[in-house]
C-alpha cells in the first residue's frame, strides 16, 4: 500500500533541485517518532507550529507600533504570514523545499516579547542571562510548548528558527530564504504602516528606492523578490549589486526614520517599567506563576521562569496583569 507521505517524498525528487532539502533526508527529531502516513516531516512541523498556543498569541503582539488605532496595522502574526508567503515563493522559484521554508517562517518569531523590539530590549536589560527573541523562539518550540514537552520539530526547522536573524555557515538555503524574506517583509510593511500612521509620507522614501523598487508596497516587494530570484544560483541566494545597494539604503532609512523615530517610539519608555515591575513581582513570588512554569522554576530557577512567562505575554495581557498587580481599583462602601 502506498502512503501519501511516501508519494510526496518521491515526487520531491522531481521538483526540488540539488540545493534543496528532501524531506526524506531530514536529520530528524531529537526524540524519534513514527512517521505520519499522510504528511512529510516538514509538513508535520508546519501543523505543529500553527496549532500551538504561542502561534495564536502572535495576533495580539506588536510588530512596530504600540497600541495603534486602526484595523490595518501589522501585528507579529500578520508579519509572520507575510514572511511565510514570500519564503514559499522564493523556495518554489529556486527549487527548494517549500514546506521547510514555511515551517521556519511560521516559527521564527514565536519567542517575541510583548511590545515588539521595545519589549525585547527591556527583557535583555532585565534578565541576567540576556534575552534574544530568536533564542527564545527555539526555546518555545523545544521546551515551553505543549505543557513543557515542546513540539519536537525537525533539526532543519529548529536551526532555521534559531538563525533567522544572523545566520550560520551551515544553514540550509531554505533558512537563508526565510532570513532574507523576513527583512524584505518587515522593511516594506513597516514603511506601509508608517505612512498609514502619518509618520512618513510617500515622498519621504529615498529617491533611489522609489526609482528602483516602485512607489507602492506591492511594487517594492515584487521588485526586490524578483531581483533576488533572478540573481540566485549555484547554491547561493543573493541580490544584484544594484539592488543590494538600494536595499541597504532602504534598510538604513527605516532604522533612522521609523524604528528610532520619536513619534513611533513615544510610548516605549513605559514598556521598560511595565516589564521590570512584572519581572520583579514574579521572581519574588514564583508561586504566583502559572502551573506550566513550575518545572522551569525547579529546573532552571525563578528568573528563567519569570522571563519565559513574561516574554510569552501578549501586549494586552501584560498591561492587564500590570494593572491587576500594581494599580489600585476603585472601591465603594455598601
Amino acid at each position: 500500500m502506498s502512503f501519501p507521505r511516501r508519494e510526496r517524498e518521491l515526487a520531491e525528487h522531481a521538483f526540488i533541485g540539488p540545493y534543496g532539502i528532501l524531506s526524506e533526508n531530514s536529520l530528524g527529531r531529537a526524540a524519534p517518532e513514527e512517521e505520519c502516513r499522510i504528511r512529510t516531516c516538514f509538513q508535520r512541523d508546519i501543523d505543529r507550529i500553527t496549532h500551538s498556543k504561542s502561534f495564536r498569541r502572535l495576533k495580539h503582539k506588536t510588530q512596530v507600533f504600540l497600541q495603534p488605532e486602526g484595523d490595518h496595522y501589522r501585528t507579529r502574526l500578520t508579519h509572520t504570514l507575510e514572511v511565510s508567503r514570500l519564503a514559499r515563493t522564493v523556495a518554489r522559484a529556486l527549487k527548494l523545499n517549500e514546506d521547510l521554508a514555511e515551517a521556519i517562517a511560521l516559527g521564527h518569531d514565536l519567542g517575541h516579547t510583548p511590545f515588539g523590539h521595545a519589549g525585547e530590549r527591556a527583557l535583555n536589560r532585565i534578565y541576567p542571562g540576556g534575552f534574544k527573541h530568536y533564542e527564545q523562539s527555539l526555546r518555545v518550540v523545544d521546551i515551553l510548548e505543549s505543557d513543557g514537552r515542546g513540539l519536537n520539530l525537525c533539526r532543519e526547522t529548529r536551526m532555521g528558527i534559531l538563525h533567522h536573524t544572523h545566520g550560520a555557515p551551515d544553514d540550509t538555503l531554505e533558512a537563508v530564504a526565510v532570513r532574507l524574506c523576513d527583512r524584505i517583509a518587515y522593511i516594506n510593511h513597516d514603511l506601509d504602516d508608517a505612512i498609514r500612521a502619518g509618520i512618513l509620507t510617500a515622498g519621504d522614501v529615498p529617491e533611489a528606492v522609489r526609482r528602483r523598487c516602485g512607489e507602492r508596497n506591492s511594487e517594492r516587494i515584487n521588485a526586490i523578490l524578483t531581483d533576488l530570484i533572478d540573481n540566485s544560483s549555484g547554491g547561493e541566494l543573493k541580490m544584484s549589486l544594484e539592488m543590494k545597494a538600494v536595499f541597504d539604503v532602504f534598510h538604513s532609512f527605516m532604522y533612522s526614520d521609523v524604528y528610532t523615530n520619536p513619534r513611533a517610539k513615544s510610548e516605549e519608555s513605559k514598556v521598560d517599567g511595565i516589564l521590570s515591575r512584572l519581572y520583579g513581582y514574579y521572581t519574588d513570588r514564583p508561586e504566583k506563576l502559572p502551573e506550566d512554569f513550575r518545572s522551569v522554576v525547579e529546573n532552571e530557577g525563578r528568573e528563567r521562569a519569570a522571563c519565559d512567562y513574561i516574554s510569552g505575554m501578549t501586549d494586552g495581557y501584560a498591561m492587564e496583569k500590570y494593572g491587576e498587580l500594581f494599580i489600585p481599583f476603585a472601591w465603594t462602601v455598601k
